[in-house]
């Protein structure tokens, strides 16, 4: 039996979830909005940001299956652990690299620092509990019951468009774009692995290693350092 197979919900199951998962859909992304228009660090942040959280995982639970895909990710246990890590590393330092570049670009420059603003300045153990609980449950929902429910209707494609519309609640570009094409790679994982197993330890390693790395460059701004005074 094909993993595509093994894994899809009935049609008639789909249908009577979709209206469902509009509904999860829309709730979340406007907490996840909301979320972000409170300061940095305040009660109110982790209030909202735990609550998006459960929003996607209560309703990515209830709608869809959670399959792990361990079998598909790989026979060998250890594989299906450490590919998806590499792959969070990878991403990673892709977006390291970028986010260098977009110090340069001042629409995208105040977009990440205006998201880097709420590690900085807040609890360490709060940020990185928000952060991951936010990362399980986008997965559980948006890889889980989203994938699922639509899989035969270009799935990668339109759960990426769903979860990268979700990010515009925060009207923040830089949180768009990393929506977009992380939203691509988690997706391509559940279609190759048949589960959110590998998508989940992508998302989480990714979101640690960008809580612990990115927010020193607001401290070090390439403009800062290349300036000249001219007569």
């Amino acid at each position: 039996m094909s993993t595509r197979r093994a894994h899809r919900e009935p049609d008639h199951a789909c249908r009577r979830r979709r209206t469902a998962l509009a509904g999860v859909s829309i709730a979340g992304a406007g907490l996840l909005g909301a979320s972000f228009s409170t300061k940095p660090g305040s009660a109110p942040f982790y209030t909202l940001s735990l609550a998006t959280a459960g929003t996607w995982l209560i309703g990515g639970l209830q709608l869809g299956s959670g399959h792990l895909g361990w079998e598909q990710a790989a026979p060998d246990r250890f594989r299906a652990v450490a590919a998806p890590i590499a792959t969070g590393v990878a991403a990673f330092g892709i977006f390291y690299g970028a986010a260098r570049i977009a110090q340069r670009i001042p629409v995208l420059n105040e977009a990440i620092s205006s998201v880097l603003r709420y590690a900085q300045k807040g609890s360490d153990p709060l940020v990185i509990l928000t952060a991951l609980a936010n990362g399980v449950g986008e997965e559980v929902f948006f890889r889980g019951a989203l994938f699922a429910a639509i899989e035969g209707c270009h799935p990668v494609l339109a759960s990426t468009a769903i979860y990268t519309l979700a990010a515009t609640a925060t009207r923040n570009p830089a949180l768009m774009l990393a929506s977009g094409a992380m939203g691509a790679l988690f997706g391509l994982q559940r279609r190759a692995t048949g589960g959110i197993q590998a998508p989940v330890l992508t998302h989480l390693t990714w979101s640690t290693l960008m809580l612990r790395f990115l927010p020193p460059l607001l401290d070090d701004p390439p403009a800062a350092r290349h300036v000249r005074i001219r007569p």
